[in-house]
Formats: C-alpha cells, structure tokens, sequence
C-alpha cells in the first residue's frame, strides 16, 4: 500500500474494475478489488488510511446497502458511489445517507483520479483523528473514579474549591487528584485536558 492509502474497488463487473484498477494504479495509486460488497465485507478494509469506490446496483448487496452497513458499523472510511444512466436519485440517496461524492459512469479519468485523491486525503484525515481518540481513550481509562469526577469538574471550568465542595473532600485532595490527572494523561496545561476530553465528545468522560 502507498502512503496515500488504499483505494477498495468495488462492482460486478470484470471490466469495470480492471480498468479503474489500470487506470489508478497508473496514476501511483493502491487499490484492491471486489467483485461484491460481500467479499469486501468479509475481507475487511485493514489498518490505515482508505477509501471505497463502490458500483451502486450490484446483486446480492447494493453499494446503498453497503453504504449503509458501514455508517451503521461506525466506519469512518470515505465511500464514493458509481452510478450509471437514470440512477442520480440514488445517488442523492446515497450523499444523505453519507457517501463523500457519486460518479456517473461512463467516468472522466482526470474526474475519477480528483475524486479518490480528495476522499484519501478525507480518509487519512478521519484515520489520524481516530487513533488520537484511541490514544486519549486509553489514557482516561487508567484514572480511577475519583480522578475521573476532578476531571469532569476542571472540564465544566469549575475552580478546585466548587469542586471539592461537590465532591465532599477538601480543596487540598483536589489538587492532588488534578495532579494526577495530568500526568495519566501527558498534559502539559489544563486546556490539554479540555482538549481531550472536549476531542472525545460530550459522553466521553
């Protein structure tokens, strides 16, 4: 696989995939193809950053309904949709569900090439921004309780004397637990706490 990452190919069709696989992997591009969304699904995407580019009419499983799996099993790989004559309205159904572009077949080269690079870039991106949250998971889940409710406070911007009063312990014990919680968490200021606990969403802590 490339720096850039990895293009998944996806459609029942043998030409189709030979060509884009032809045609990307002249353009210095990783890809890997599919001849249905099963044998996507069952292969697995793997490590790292990718995308998928997936035939929206295909039997068994449609790139829709593939589409749609995905959302539901959290992925945050970007899904660009092939269409062909008279299948926009799926396609617009497929941009609300999540897809990142559709292309209309018979495809431009230079148009196909823009649209997987932009959606690998969009992939690496949501690929780092993942494994951050991973890492942050990970350190917040080594603080015991109670350091777990100082952080909670000090993220809610209360000083360490409302906190101690919430919690029923002295101003003193708060700072030690604050302390504590920056060094679990490598956290050189508290707005580094706010980060990451912001980073994670509001059901994180």
């Amino acid at each position: 696989m490339s720096e850039n990452g990895l293009i998944h190919v996806i459609d029942d069709d043998d030409a189709v995939r030979e060509s884009i696989d032809f045609l990307l992997g002249a353009a210095d591009l990783s890809v890997r193809t599919y001849a249905s969304a099963t044998e996507y699904l069952n292969t697995g995407p793997g490590p790292g950053p990718a995308c998928v580019l997936t035939d929206v009419r295909m039997p068994e499983m449609s790139g829709l309904d593939l589409l749609k799996k995905l959302k539901a099993d959290g992925s945050v790989t970007p899904v660009i949709v092939m269409t062909g004559h008279g299948d926009i309205p799926l396609a617009v159904e497929a941009m609300k569900f999540g897809a990142f572009d559709f292309i209309e077949k018979p495809f431009d080269d230079e148009r196909l090439i823009s649209a997987v690079t932009a959606a690998l870039r969009i992939g690496t991106e949501l690929e780092n921004k993942s494994r951050e949250q991973s890492e942050i998971r990970e350190l917040i889940d080594t603080l015991t309780p109670r350091e777990r409710d100082v952080m909670n406070g000090l993220v809610q911007g209360k000083p360490n004397k409302i906190i101690a009063y919430d919690l029923g312990i002295s101003p003193r014990t708060v700072e030690v637990y604050r302390a504590n919680v920056m060094h679990k968490l490598k956290a050189g200021s508290l707005s580094d706490v706010v980060k990451m606990a912001l980073g994670l969403g509001p059901d994180a802590t």
